[in-house]
């Protein structure tokens, strides 16, 4: 096998294929990237029983063939090279040579025999436009639990229900929820749904922002059952999170009339200047009345911190703790000038009602996505 290539052409190709790559892999082998030279051009892929990335890009190809090369290495040795084409070949002694300008590094090749068939998805594709897609993962991914005691909250639920995906997220402290508009295209249109790993889900946002739209499609049944994200020559996918994904979208009260809006950065600001004093654990004080939002912070060491923002308050005064890390995130979510906080009510006059946060245009208009997010309150110590 022999090619030559463009030097950041590959580059890009290699670092992109082995993102989702986990940076220890207990088999050897699926730390390898499956390089494929033909008449089409080169195909690059990575894959580890649980994601799998590929991409196709130009190249002079002079011997058609296939190589298996640790992908981490042979991403760090392309970015480091000089700026000229790239020559990949076979050496006398089976080992793969690149060469760069006056640069030459031999790498050892690996079993090409053994390594996995990359799953292939033959289902018909929806569409969804970038930008949002990457937003509305930007806006939900983080609210999906880190602890995989309980694999099904460690990913983000997408569900197709006419021309509208969603993507939802819970850690049982808080749900994020955005809709976006889904292009089913000419089939019969289906409800779908998939949990995905918020790790995977995340990686897929960041690479396919700024590109054109990108086609998802669902495949596989049983334990095989895998989404796939394409976009331009790169696909990824990955095999769904097994289990009952918990019914959360109930949770979302109706708006009603008892709410606060605030500007968005100033209480973001505040917060953080309140979380200086506050225990890692501990709740902030947040009194919402009708001059204002106070919050009040006490820490170790007799530390306290006070601080008062500008708010617009319609109803009666509401006192609650809430988790400060847990608000900024929402408050970064957001992505409006102002934020709108919803006191639901509950049945229960013994559990705490659910805060609900939505965007804000400006203090008497509703913003114009779809984005809600509930977040718990915390007990107060008197």
């Amino acid at each position: 096998m022999k090619f030559h290539v463009n030097r950041d052409v590959f580059s890009e190709a290699v670092s992109f294929v082995v993102k989702l790559l986990p940076q220890r892999n207990p088999q050897p082998i699926l730390a390898g990237v499956l390089i494929e030279a033909s008449s089409d051009g080169l195909s690059l892929a990575a894959f580890d029983y649980e994601a799998s990335a590929r991409t196709v890009i130009e190249a002079t190809v002079d011997e058609p063939g296939t190589i298996l090369v640790h992908g981490r290495l042979l991403s760090e040795i392309a970015n480091r090279l000089p700026n000229a084409p790239i020559q990949v070949s076979l050496d006398d002694e089976g080992g793969i040579l690149v060469t760069c300008g006056s640069a030459r590094f031999t790498l050892p090749a690996m079993p090409v025999q053994e390594y996995p068939a990359i799953p292939e998805v033959s289902a018909e594709p929806g569409l969804v436009p970038s930008e949002d897609f990457a937003t509305a993962i930007a806006q939900v991914a983080f609210a999906a639990s880190r602890d995989d005691v309980t694999p099904v909250l460690t990913g983000v639920q997408l569900e197709v229900t006419g021309t509208t995906l969603s993507l939802v997220a819970t850690d049982r402290y808080r749900v994020a929820l955005r809709e976006i508009p889904w292009d089913g295209g000419s089939a019969v249109a289906e409800d779908a749904a998939a949990l995905v790993p918020a790790r995977t889900l995340q990686e897929v946002g960041k690479t396919f922002a700024h590109g054109s739209d990108i086609r998802i499609a669902f495949s596989g049944s049983g334990d095989r059952e895998i989404i796939a994200f394409s976009s331009g020559e790169r696909t990824v996918t990955s095999l769904l999170i097994k289990g009952n994904f918990p019914p959360v979208r109930r949770l979302f009260p109706e708006q009603n009339d008892h709410y606060a809006v605030v500007n968005t950065a100033e209480l973001a600001e505040a917060v953080r200047r309140m979380q200086i004093v506050l225990d890692r654990s501990a709740p902030l004080r947040f009194t919402f009345g009708p001059d204002g939002v106070t919050m009040d912070a006490s820490g170790g060491d007799q530390a306290r911190a006070s601080e008062s923002v500008d708010s617009h308050l319609q109803g009666e005064e509401v006192v609650l703790g809430l988790n400060p890390q847990y608000l900024l995130e929402a408050l970064a979510a957001v992505r409006s000038e102002f934020v709108r906080i919803t006191f639901t009510a509950s049945e229960n006059a013994n559990k705490l009602s659910p805060v609900l946060i939505t965007s804000q245009t400006s203090v008497d208009q509703a913003g114009g996505d779809t984005f809600k997010y509930l977040l718990q309150p915390n007990l107060l110590l008197r």
